[in-house]
């Protein structure tokens, strides 16, 4: 029922058992993301974007000294994280045309892009600009690409297929994707909204055999006029590789 419905209607189905599945981002994740972003901070408001069911809440309240905030467009999500976190605000509003200008010193968002079309990123990420304050920041982890002899290449790449199958016949369709944002891409649009676009390796959920890190934040900076950038203070190795 809920493949067969929209995005929409999909997750006001799911959102009563959504933490008990594996498309809530582990702790592991959100920990590693609170971790990097600390040197930058401290914060003032934050905002999660695509909040679902709140499980971001764990990064901005380790990270932000003023009010923070989750958006998302599902009703039944908003209703689990307004449940679990009643002391934070929630606003149902489209991510591609949000409701805010200047207000969160940090945005983040967790596992929710597959959701977005390439084609909504100039929008979604102009939202996002317009939604910080000058020098802030919007951070979202990333996994790394798959190499063509992994098993999950192919098994997402067979997602996506069948993805695209499905909403070739069946109306409404279910937008949900993995390989549709590319890091050189998603860098690219970032950059052509106005952020200073800097990765992060994510260590702590583990590497690959080979050594490189399972998954790269991604730090899009908005520009403040009024001041230099400030320096990142002693934390974890900086990269600027996509």
């Amino acid at each position: 029922m809920q493949a067969l419905s929209s995005v929409e209607g999909g997750y006001d189905l799911l959102a009563p058992k959504f933490d008990q599945t594996p498309f809530r981002t582990p702790d592991g994740v959100l920990d590693a993301t609170a971790g990097a972003l600390r040197p930058f901070g401290p914060f003032g408001r934050g905002l999660d974007m695509c909040c679902g069911t709140g499980a971001g809440m764990r990064v901005l309240r380790s990270l932000c000294q003023g009010p923070v905030m989750g958006v998302d467009f599902s009703a039944g999500m908003l209703a689990q994280a307004r449940s679990a976190h009643p002391d934070a605000g929630w606003v149902r509003a489209d991510v591609r045309a949000m409701p805010f200008a200047g207000a969160f010193d940090l945005t983040v968002s967790f596992g929710a892009f597959g959701h977005l079309l390439p084609a909504e990123r100039p929008a979604l990420f102009a939202g996002v600009h317009r939604a910080l304050r000058p020098g802030g920041l919007f951070a979202f982890p990333v996994g790394a690409p798959q190499p063509v002899t992994a098993g999950w290449y192919w098994a997402l790449l067979g997602f996506d297929l069948a993805m695209r199958v499905r909403n070739a016949v069946r109306r409404p369709p279910f937008v949900m994707y993995y390989r549709t944002w590319p890091l050189h891409a998603v860098r690219n649009d970032l950059t052509a909204s106005g952020f200073a676009v800097t990765t992060v390796p994510l260590t702590a959920p583990g590497r690959r055999e080979d050594g490189s890190p399972r998954y790269w934040l991604i730090l899009a900076r908005k520009a403040d006029l009024g001041r230099p950038p400030p320096e990142r203070r002693a934390g974890p190795e900086r990269s600027r590789r996509g």
